[in-house]
């Protein structure tokens, strides 16, 4: 496992994964972008699915999927079996995903948050641990 970020999306998501790409690289952190690679338009299960295969193979310890809502990338990562990805628009849910859940990947709705308020999200996201204990016993349920 290496201490890469994923990090990928779609159109919606394309501003937001590069300047995210920028910002996280200044403070130390390195991502693997998964894409897309452009603005345009894009089916983000193309770009989800090879991103979520990183994770639950071991390869890379957490992610980060933006698009529009964060909705498409959010369910489309939770079909994975290893994959619990959280779907936030503020700090605390963010906090709250690693705390109880144990959320691998962040989901960001690029057209409901601003720029600044994502950043903060993906911070608290990775710089948060799992609490375990009771958490534990109910994450250890979710997959089928």
């Amino acid at each position: 496992m290496t201490d890469a970020i994923a990090i990928g999306g779609d159109h919606a998501g394309f501003e937001y994964k590069e300047k995210l790409i920028k910002t996280l690289t200044a403070k130390g952190y390195t991502l693997r972008d998964f894409g897309p690679e452009t603005g345009e338009a894009v089916d983000y299960p193309d770009y989800i699915h090879p991103l979520c295969n990183s994770v639950e193979s071991g390869e890379i310890s957490r992610g980060i999927v933006i698009c529009g809502s964060g909705n498409g990338v959010a369910i489309t990562a939770n079909k994975h079996q290893g994959i619990r990805a959280a779907l936030c628009w503020n700090v605390a849910l963010a906090e709250l995903s690693r705390k109880h859940n144990n959320a691998n990947l962040i989901a960001i709705p690029a057209r409901f948050v601003d720029f600044d308020l994502a950043v903060e999200m993906v911070l608290a996201f990775l710089n948060t641990d799992f609490e375990g204990g009771r958490h534990a016993q109910r994450v250890d349920k979710i997959p089928c």
